[in-house]
């Protein structure tokens, strides 16, 4: 009873001991849970706590013996075989090692630590068979030490560790990958390069030497060096299949969508269950609108492997887009349960689809944004205070092209308050040559391509530039470059239109939306503080305006006679309940026909089968195809009667190019950011009773439009309103 003189309980000592342990005190900790153990030897947590203690002290032989009895109580806990694995590697027990470090991941496939760690044991197994001259016992230890540094986080200490191995044995290959892969992880990338390209001069029969000297040309932006030296990996072992998935997404983020799928078809030929290739293959597919066989690809991929990260997501994204609602209710359930459980169901743009519920909406995309976005090891603002006569904004955005963001925003910058800011664009996509990209470089103070650029030397482009206010305009959307923000270039950094949500990332500190949007009583869905602009966030260029031209009724494929509904959002937006309405209406309507766009042969496909199912003629369905310009397709708006408005994701740019047209649009607010977008549009514009709180009121609400009167659409948009908008919220957060 000793022991327990100042704790209630074993349980409060253990508690306390945890709490040391995780505030360093190693010593005290020890003491503690060496007295757990006295009182319960079996006891789980101490024993593996104890282990951590005596590897962190080098004592791997009395770490051994904690983590053993924890294996036998425990065998399905990850962490204790990553430990185990870990201990054996240190003792030189490298097979064992290996052996350790996959049932690892068997029970947890996602632990980043456990693979790269894995990674370094199989490593050291090829270095052991291919290295004919042993290193020195000293070299040995250094090693060890300098891993054992590597996996505590403290690089630093690795370092030097590795450096002294090197002063030994210059050529020693362990020293000089691991050299590499701490200076990898404290940024310093260039020197990485010079440690990695020696690896190869010196060990060029070590494949992973070769992959991770094409990973640090990937980092630093060389994109075609990457590719050659992941070839040279490949050539070394043709089974490595990390280094196809890698090379495939760097030729993805070239544009080099083609060659990406082919290097995965050669991966998965030689590996048909290796889950990142069919992940690959399912997204690059989807660039080409072949959601099928992207379906069928994810599909492979979670047999393999069930609970691969995301992987339900993609499945049932691709579904969406082919408007293949197979067991649609049953996998969104199961991807909202997982939600909550913490796991890693699907990405942002999803999640909008598939719920307006904006906290669990705010669950996804923080499990999502900590995934991809990690600490960054710089903070390049430290509390500097600039003084400039003009405050400096800089936009970030791959979509300064033909693009939704581009039609949006363009007019907002051409107009922009000069006067008092200076404004840089920071282009991160591929240029089109479109005239609207042509707009945009004239549209700047400074314009900045930075497409081929890493994003920390962006970032120090920017720090350099002294940028009082950086604006994020693409989210957690195709081609972001949100990892250049992650670097904190700027004093104030904030996201503006690009993406309908929280980005959940700490280094964004603001959202600019409005009140209708997110209302103020629902700001806990957001981590970012929420400034309001008083009428609608999103913008419009008023120099784009609907052709003179409108086309007729027969070119467009629709009936002279009947009301025409429109809808002309993205397929993926489109999901049975809201079909059912629609479907609904047309035989509520005589003659009435569903005006779509056709975006994929398979989303028409199977529309047609849905609309046979609910009793209607397809035929009644009709589909738009795509016209020269965007003044052709605002034009053509003007032969509906009726624009329909999808839930849970509405319709943004498509809700404001009918209004725009002179087109009544009827739409569902529900709770998250991308449900009330439209609602927000209506609600700026005094057409509030265009909005539905459930499907019925919406069926409603279209049987009565029917008869309604189109709205005028001359001067719906007023740029310069938005424009000074901008110049009110950009005063603002140069005060604070």
């Amino acid at each position: 009873m000793n022991q327990l003189a100042t704790y209630n309980t074993l349980q409060q000592m253990l508690d306390h001991a945890v709490t040391l342990q995780q505030a360093g005190d190693v010593a005290s900790c020890a003491t503690l849970f060496e007295k757990v153990l006295e009182i319960e030897p079996g006891n789980p947590v101490a024993l593996y706590s104890m282990a951590a203690v005596e590897s962190g002290r080098g004592n791997y032989a009395a770490a051994l013996n904690h983590i053993k009895p924890v294996l036998i109580s425990n065998p399905k806990f990850a962490l204790a075989h990553y430990a185990f694995s870990i201990i054996l590697f240190n003792l030189g027990e490298l097979e064992n090692a290996r052996i350790s470090a996959e049932n690892t991941l068997l029970l947890e496939p996602t632990m980043s630590d456990a693979q790269a760690h894995l990674q370094t044991v199989k490593m050291a197994i090829e270095a052991a068979q291919k290295t004919t001259v042993a290193p020195s016992h000293e070299v040995m230890t250094l090693n060890t030490q300098g891993i054992a540094l590597q996996g505590q986080g403290d690089h630093a200490g690795a370092i030097a560790l590795f450096e002294q191995t090197l002063g030994l044995a210059p050529d020693n290959f362990m020293g000089l990958y691991s050299l590499g892969v701490s200076q990898s992880a404290v940024g310093r990338a260039a020197e990485a390069l010079q440690t990695f390209t020696r690896a190869c001069e010196t060990s060029p029969q070590m494949a992973i030497a070769h992959f991770a000297r094409a990973k640090s040309l990937q980092d630093l932006g060389l994109a075609e060096a990457a590719i050659a030296c992941y070839d040279d990996a490949i050539a070394v072992d043709p089974k490595y299949m990390e280094a196809y998935t890698n090379k495939a997404a760097v030729l993805q983020a070239i544009n080099r969508h083609h060659d990406a799928l082919l290097t995965l078809v050669k991966a998965t030929d030689i590996d048909p269950n290796h889950v990142r290739s069919l992940e690959g293959q399912g997204q690059l597919l989807g660039q080409y609108k072949q959601y099928t066989l992207g379906t069928n690809a994810f599909r492979r991929a979670l047999e393999v492997d069930p609970d691969y990260a995301y992987g339900e997501g993609h499945l049932i994204s691709a579904r969406q887009s082919n408007c293949d609602w197979t067991d649609f209710e049953a996998k969104r359930e199961l991807i909202f349960e997982g939600i909550r459980a913490g796991k890693k169901m699907c990405g942002p743009l999803t999640i909008m689809s598939l719920t307006d519920d904006a906290a669990l909406a705010r669950q996804c995309i923080e499990i999502y944004a900590a995934d991809k976005y990690g600490p960054s090891m710089y903070t390049l603002w430290n509390g500097e205070k600039y003084q400039h006569r003009r405050k400096r904004v800089a936009f970030i955005s791959a979509d300064f092209r033909t693009h939704p963001v581009g039609y949006l925003m363009i007019g907002m910058l051409e107009k922009f308050d000069k006067k008092h800011f200076e404004i840089t664009g920071v282009f991160t996509g591929t240029p089109d040559g479109s005239d609207l990209w042509k707009r945009y470089r004239c549209a700047f103070d400074h314009y900045l391509d930075v497409q081929d650029k890493p994003s920390l030397e962006v970032a120090k482009l920017l720090r350099a530039m002294e940028i009082d206010i950086a604006i994020d305009l693409s989210g957690h959307t195709e081609g972001t470059r949100l990892e250049i923000l992650s670097h904190r270039p700027a004093p104030v950094q904030m996201t503006y239109l690009g993406f309908p949500g929280t980005l959940g990332l700490p280094f964004i500190d603001y959202l600019i939306t409005d009140p209708v949007t997110v209302p103020p009583d629902m700001q806990q869905h957001y981590r970012e503080k929420i400034l309001y602009l008083p009428h609608c966030y999103l913008p419009r260029d008023d120099s784009v305006v609907p052709a003179d031209k409108v086309p007729t009724k027969a070119e467009c494929g629709l009936p002279e006679e009947g009301v025409v509904f429109c809808s002309f959002n993205h397929d993926y937006k489109i999901n049975p309940p809201m079909f059912k309405v629609w479907m609904d209406l047309l035989k509520a309507v005589p003659g009435s026909v569903l005006w779509l766009m056709k975006l994929n042969d398979g989303a028409h496909a199977n529309l047609t089968q849905s609309a046979i199912a609910h009793g209607v003629d397809p035929s009644r369905v009709v589909y738009a195809t795509r016209v020269p310009s965007i003044e052709d397709h605002l034009a053509r708006y003007k032969l509906a009667d009726v624009c329909l408005d999808t839930f849970p994701y509405n319709g943004h740019t498509t809700t404001s190019d009918a209004l725009l047209a002179g087109v009544p649009v009827v739409t569902m607010m529900g709770s998250s950011f991308a449900s009330r977008v439209a609602g927000s549009l209506l609600n700026d514009h005094q057409l509030t009773g265009y909005i539905a709180n459930d499907f019925d009121e919406y069926y409603s609400i279209c049987i009565d439009a029917v008869n309604g009167k189109k709205i005028n659409g001359s001067k719906v948009f007023n740029t310069s309103r938005i424009t000074n908008e901008s110049k009110q919220w950009s005063e603002l957060l140069s005060a604070l």
